[in-house]
């Protein structure tokens, strides 16, 4: 009977290596020979020359510039609210985090087109109250100032979360010896906890930066129509311009964001690491606000108002009104254009079905997958599990750009037994699979590491087989887990811009790809309704998963 136990788990290890291999490592691979062995023979000189282009370095620059400054704004943005909803008495608390996630969860061609909408010279919304700039007036978000700020605002959550984690383990026993010493409450945030989350603010500033690099929606909207290029618009642009014969440029530019990712990844897990030898957990400190209480969350909400709730506002209005430069009234107020971009209009109804299906599919195969792929891991040890799990999370670390180039790369020649995925809505899928597989595994995971063996372990010595074992054991236990695995693959695929830009071709369009194209066509009101579909798809998502928050393991809902 042992035997047949690790028969068993000798297998299942081999199938979870067998599974992360293809869907991790596989199209890095992939993509770094293409890059630095386009002929099949390594070639530096020729890489180096391919970066070093002036459009390149031009790029290359932006992309430091953008990510590095709109991470610091993130951080002066995310701080406060990490520290007012995690160790104050602030009122409303949990509605400010969830609000304040959302930006994270809006596609970033989504932010960026509600910010447009709104200080832009036909905004509807201002137009509203005659605070609309002048007809004629150069949108002032264009470029590199606009680019920072929705970074900023698309990646202050990722401070917040990070920053959050940190501050939740700060022992209330050190802030009240400070406190019973006379010290303020400012003085005890500036002279103790900040030092002490030092490691966990690093992280969360590296983390915003990998974001600003690998993104595609905002700096696509904000920097290409005044020709300001960052690393994904240029590739996006050799690529659409030039087809398959720029691959190697290409691969070798997206090398070098894969390198830059990577590398703010690195700073990431080293800062979080240092942080777990720094302090032990105790009872969470708390401080209490008195009188402040009001005027702070006040002050909370007026930050929510002008980052979330304006450019939403704006979006809604602009898909309200037949077409730009019309007010906003009674007698002027239509959905017409939500009938269109639902009902009538062919393109934009293929994006939907073809974003539902391939985003459906993938949270599908990815959460039924993601049970027998966490019991496997856990047969591994400790520092098997680590190396595995760092896998895993390798291609949703790296920029959605990078991957897309790379499954160009991986299905562009035909695959045996199923020739070229290449033009076809199977490739999206593929990306899909490997781009969402951290985010279906990391609640999987937890769920699975929450179950004890013996239970695993008797039926096993009862004869029971693994399969019966799964179905009748751990996957009624993780189901919950699951789901919200799914549910988070659903709404990060549903409208992502990233990844199917590169990927997509004539009837496999997906949502991001649509309301793109219909921006780039002066089609801005037909944008905003698809926009504003999609933000209320994404909201009812989360607001169900809020409702699974109960029944998953800590941590998996950040604003829980």
């Amino acid at each position: 009977m042992w035997r047949k136990l690790r028969y068993d788990t000798w297998l299942s290890g081999l199938a979870v290596l067998v599974v992360i291999f293809l869907l991790s490592l596989v199209p890095v691979l992939r993509l770094v020979s293409t890059a630095l062995a386009p002929g099949g023979e390594v070639d530096l000189a020729a890489f180096a020359n391919r970066l070093a282009s002036p459009a390149g370095i031009r790029a290359t620059f932006n992309t430091l510039d953008t990510s590095f400054f709109g991470a610091l704004l993130a951080l002066v943005i995310g701080a406060p609210f990490a520290v007012a909803l995690s160790m104050t008495d602030l009122p409303g608390r949990r509605t400010l985090g969830f609000l304040l996630l959302l930006p994270l969860m809006i596609a970033p061609q989504v932010m960026a087109l509600s910010w447009l909408h709104l200080f832009g010279p036909s905004s509807t919304l201002l137009g509203a109250f005659n605070l609309s700039p002048l007809p004629g007036t150069a949108n002032p978000l264009l470029g590199r100032k606009g680019i920072i700020l929705l970074y900023a605002i698309q990646h202050a959550p990722i401070i917040f979360i990070t920053l959050r984690a940190g501050l939740t383990r700060v022992p209330r026993d050190l802030v009240e010896a400070a406190r019973s010493s006379g010290s303020s409450p400012l003085r005890v945030l500036v002279t103790i906890i900040l030092p002490m989350v030092r490691p966990y603010l690093v992280a969360a500033t590296a983390l915003a930066f990998v974001s600003g690099v690998g993104n595609f929606g905002i700096p696509a909207l904000l920097g290409m129509p005044v020709n300001y290029l960052t690393l994904t618009t240029l590739i996006y642009q050799r690529i659409s311009s030039f087809g398959p014969s720029v691959l190697p440029q290409v691969a070798a530019l997206s090398v070098l964001i894969a390198t830059l990712a990577l590398l703010g990844v690195t700073l990431q897990a080293l800062a979080l690491r240092r942080a777990g030898h720094r302090y032990t957990a105790g009872t969470p400190a708390r401080f209490t606000l008195g009188g402040w209480r009001l005027p702070l969350a006040l002050l909370g909400w007026i930050a929510i108002l002008f980052m979330l709730i304006l450019p939403v506002l704006a979006l809604v209005t602009t898909a309200l009104i037949p077409s730009f430069g019309v007010p906003l009234n009674w007698s002027t107020l239509t959905f017409s254009n939500f009938e269109e971009v639902l009902f009538r209009q062919a393109s934009t109804n293929r994006a939907f079905r073809n974003s539902t299906i391939l985003a459906g599919g993938a949270a599908l195969i990815l959460a039924v997958g993601a049970i027998p792929l966490a019991i496997g891991l856990e047969r591994f040890s400790r520092l098997s599990q680590r190396v595995l799990h760092g896998m895993i999370e390798l291609p949703y670390a790296l920029p959605g750009i990078v991957l897309a180039i790379a499954c160009i790369l991986l299905f562009l020649r035909p695959l045996p037994f199923i020739g070229s995925l290449y033009a076809t809505p199977w490739i999206i899928l593929a990306a899909y699979l490997m781009r969402f597989f951290a985010l279906a595994m990391k609640p999987v995971t937890a769920a699975v590491g929450q179950i004890s063996r013996d239970l695993d372990e008797a039926a096993a010595v009862s004869g029971a087989y693994p399969l019966r074992r799964m179905m009748t054991i751990t996957a009624p236990l993780v189901a919950p887990a699951a789901v919200a695995g799914a549910l988070l693959v659903f709404m990060s695929a549903f409208n992502e811009l990233t990844v199917s830009a590169l990927l997509w071709s004539s009837g496999n369009e997906t949502l991001g790809v649509v309301l793109f194209s219909l921006e780039e066509a002066g089609l801005g009101t037909q944008a905003a309704a698809i926009a504003v579909t999609t933000i209320v798809i994404v909201v009812v998502l989360l607001l169900l998963l809020d409702r699974f928050g109960r029944k998953l393991p800590a941590g998996v809902l950040p604003w829980r």
